[in-house]
């Protein structure tokens, strides 16, 4: 028996992102205490660079948090959005084409785009920077295959 799935981009680069603001913060504090002498700034304003970095990360978290693809039954339905929520719903087994993209990045970091294509390709939809690509290709397939023998 196959089981539902849900796809959510990978927050692998997030992990990063948030570990790199971490050490620049730390870095900056550090600088800044241990050194005897200080400019005529107050504290905060060196503080500002690695700030602006974590704004952007809590962005591309928040657009992470808010974006799914779940395959479950007959259907394959992908989400996204926070307060105003758009929905598309694909049956599985019109599903005809599932692509998966990796720049050479993403193959190291075993991350790719999933694309899915439906009959005559009127509807397409793609999940960027997903864990496991082919997989979750597979599982995709798997499914479309066991909705196109109970048609």
């Amino acid at each position: 028996m196959i089981l539902a799935m849900v796809i959510r981009q990978s927050s692998k680069l997030i992990i990063v992102g948030y570990i790199l603001f971490a050490l620049v913060e730390l870095g900056v504090v550090f600088l800044w205490f241990g050194t005897d002498r200080h400019p005529d700034m107050p504290f905060w304003v060196p503080m500002l660079l690695p700030e602006v970095l974590l704004v952007f990360l809590a962005i591309r978290h928040v657009q992470r948090l808010a974006t799914k693809m779940t395959v479950d039954g007959d259907r394959l339905q992908y989400e996204e959005g926070i307060f105003s929520k758009s929905t598309r719903t694909l049956e599985l087994g019109k599903v005809q084409d599932v692509r998966v993209d990796q720049t050479l990045m993403q193959r190291i970091l075993n991350l790719g785009n999933l694309s899915v294509e439906t009959a005559g390709g009127s509807s397409h939809i793609t999940m960027p920077s997903i864990d496991a690509p082919n997989e979750a290709a597979r599982h995709v397939l798997d499914l479309a295959k066991i909705q196109r023998s109970h048609l």
